[in-house]
């Protein structure tokens, strides 16, 4: 069993492939930091030494990076299991205050690379008719908020793909989910300074796509939205 995931050198993504590995999948990790990406490799090694950990630094904001990303992949991996779009920044700040070409910027990272790194798998799920792509959107995928700006356009973004590709590929028995988080314990809430249980565990994210991905091939989730138990912050 493969999977790939997006963004996994920290936070959930790397939450998601430790969970991954230790279910006995063989994984395809990427990350920018190729320091931090490597520890994080190690790591999930040695969570369960006899699974295969490929890990790539990658630009997720470059095409041409997704793309070799995508490759070496094909390169390895007969088959892919579980696809996890998980690669994302996040920025707050409004439409009219942020800086130029931060649209730009998040569209590449947050929505593209998930296009791109998609279409560029699809065809092995297509060939063995099965698999499982999960695209971690957010909350604020489903409501917009102030301060929201070019990140919860491109969140919204996100999530109409995830449910154009939940569309097009039930008829060849690949299933889509939406993974939509609330405020989760990473890197993207440093210096919060509220009491560390008003933020979700990213551990809970990953029970959450583990437990979609062993439904039955007839069923499948299609969007799923988490918050912490006091709500949104």
């Amino acid at each position: 069993m493969n999977a790939v995931i997006t963004g996994a050198s920290k936070g959930i993504g790397k939450a998601i492939a430790e969970r991954l590995a230790k279910e006995g999948f063989n994984v395809a990790i990427c990350a920018r930091n190729a320091d931090t990406l490597a520890a994080t490799q190690a790591e999930i090694q040695k969570i369960n030494p006899q699974v295969q950990v490929l890990a790539l630094s990658v630009d997720m904001e470059k095409k041409e990076d997704v793309l070799a990303f995508a490759h070496t992949i094909n390169d390895n991996f007969s088959t892919i299991d579980i696809l996890v779009n998980n690669a994302g920044i996040y920025v707050p700040g409004t439409i009219y205050q942020e800086d130029d070409g931060l649209l730009e910027k998040l569209m590449a990272v947050n929505v593209y690379s998930a296009y791109y790194l998609t279409r560029a798998l699809l065809p092995t799920m297509i060939a063995q008719q099965k698999g499982h792509i999960f695209n971690l959107c957010s909350t604020a995928s489903h409501k917009a908020y102030p301060n929201g700006g070019s990140y919860s356009i491109t969140k919204h973004a996100l999530l109409g793909f995830s449910k154009n590709l939940r569309e097009e590929l039930k008829n060849l028995q690949i299933k889509v989910t939406s993974v939509s988080p609330g405020p989760t314990l990473t890197a993207s809430w440093e210096g919060f300074d509220g009491p560390p249980t008003r933020l979700m565990p990213p551990e809970d994210i990953a029970s959450v796509i583990w437990s979609a991905y062993q439904l039955a091939p007839q069923t499948v989730m299609e969007d799923v939205v988490l918050r912490p138990m006091l709500g949104d912050l």
